[in-house]
């Protein structure tokens, strides 16, 4: 009987390396998250505190969004060509200061711009996490775990983020959570020094000054535009940001079409992985983040929920996803079809939300959220592994960026659509019910369409 040799194990350097990359990563996105929903439970404390009126508040809760969306791609290619740790280590540190710009604004303009601040640091953050991890671990089951981890901070800083908040301005005041969160921004921004290892692209590529200026500006007026949309679709500002938004968007594409080192190659949207990192990001925007994040706010407009209740309750959905995108990581469903169960998971719980703002039902509605929670955490493992596996080695951090841009633009665009829907419907109840329908048919529609690349990769 022939005997296999038995697996080489790691240098204990080596899998130290690896362990503290996978961890401070993880840990940086579970602090991002925490960060990003850290107003969700506090917004009423914050706006008396900073003198906000309507428009104020709803930059309050997306400045960040905007900051995020209109630099992950950017930042995931500095990255990539840069170095990743360098990257990382000037957005933790970047982080830390608006944190601590954001506990002593002392008014609402220095407040939002501070959180845009931290939506770019953030990107910086996310984008170069990922990729050091992508390069730390090699293809293979190793990975899938690790990424799968990586995913499950996001449903645990979306978890963690408005109760820590809620709880420290009950104890002393809402500018408290930004102090925790810029010291520990500091103490992560030392741990990356003395822990992480740089790595880099082997073939660095030149700025696309071009390409950053137009995506930015582009993506900059699109979040504006939805932004100051809620107060009013039809005004003169908003029609200019969107018809801005796409002349910037579109030289962008031109850009980088004629461009001999792009940012983005637009050859990758011929790859079936890359298509299905992209569009499952944008499509659990849109059906998933978006429709949930407002749910907390209908909750307490139509059965008159605590801050904390509404905490609660997203905690049901946010929690699960974690967990899920652990257990996950473990599974041996291929990356697409993992993503197409995800959403169709969430489709179903989607559908299972209908009626609860008519007639709330505890019971009913946890089961809903629960089925929401398995979907995202399936998704979101299989979102991290095809963002950093649909793209060339070496571009990790930008297959990263590229595929959480999509994500926080779907995000966006989901509670832009759920406020109009529901604004313009005779009731509540009856607008809620349209939003989780199309949300249902989004997710739905995503599912086949993963499987579609999925069959026309096997069948080609």
């Amino acid at each position: 009987m022939t005997l296999s040799p038995p697996r080489a194990a790691l240098p204990p350097a080596d899998q130290a390396h690896r362990s503290a990359t996978l961890l401070v990563g993880c840990a940086a996105t579970l602090l991002v998250l925490m960060n990003y929903s850290a107003p969700a439970t506090t917004l009423p404390q914050t706006a008396a505190g900073l003198g906000a009126g309507p428009i104020g508040q709803v930059w309050i809760l997306n400045g960040i969004a905007l900051g995020l969306a209109a630099t992950l791609l950017t930042a995931g290619t500095l990255a990539d060509d840069h170095g990743r740790k360098r990257v990382f280590l000037i957005g933790s540190a970047v982080l830390a200061a608006a944190s601590v710009v954001c506990a002593a604004a002392g008014g609402t303009l220095v407040f939002v711009l501070a959180r845009i601040v931290q939506g770019g640091a953030s990107a910086a953050m996310l984008s170069a996490s990922l990729g050091m991890i992508a390069h730390a671990f090699p293809p293979g089951a190793s990975r899938v775990r690790a990424t799968a981890a990586w995913g499950a901070m996001i449903g645990a800083g979306l978890t963690a983020g408005p109760p820590l908040s809620a709880v420290l301005a009950q104890w002393g005041s809402w500018r408290l959570v930004y102090w925790v969160l810029g010291g520990v921004a500091a103490l992560l921004t030392l741990a990356g020094v003395l822990r992480l290892r740089e790595s880099r692209a082997e073939t660095p590529r030149r700025m696309d000054v071009p390409g950053v200026l137009a995506l930015g500006l582009g993506l900059t007026a699109l979040l504006t535009a939805l932004t100051q949309g809620r107060a009013g679709w039809a005004s003169v500002s908003v029609v200019v940001l969107f018809a801005a938004a796409a002349v910037l968007l579109a030289a962008f594409v031109a850009i980088e079409a004629r461009s001999r080192a792009p940012m983005l190659d637009l050859s990758l949207f011929r790859r079936p992985p890359f298509l299905a990192s992209i569009g499952g990001a944008l499509v659990t925007g849109l059906a998933v983040i978006g429709p949930l994040t407002y749910l907390a706010t209908i909750v307490q407009v139509t059965h008159g929920f605590a801050p904390l209740e509404a905490a609660g309750m997203t905690a049901i959905w946010t929690s699960v996803s974690a967990v899920s995108s652990i257990v996950a990581g473990r599974t041996r469903l291929p990356g697409r079809a993992q993503l197409a169960a995800g959403l169709a998971v969430g489709a179903a719980g989607d559908l299972g939300l209908l009626g609860t703002a008519g007639h709330w039902s505890w019971g009913r509605a946890s089961a809903a959220l629960v089925l929401i929670g398995i979907g995202s955490g399936l998704a979101n493992a299989a979102l991290a592994r095809l963002s950093v596996e649909s793209v060339p080695a070496g571009r990790a951090a930008m297959g990263s960026g590229a595929n959480n841009t999509a994500r926080y633009i779907g995000g966006s665009v989901g509670v832009a659509a759920a406020v109009a829907v529901v604004g313009a419907a005779r009731t509540a109840a009856a607008g809620t019910d349209v939003m989780f329908v199309a949300a249902a048919v989004a997710a739905a529609l995503g599912a086949v369409l993963a499987l579609a690349l999925r069959d026309r990769t096997a069948g080609g």
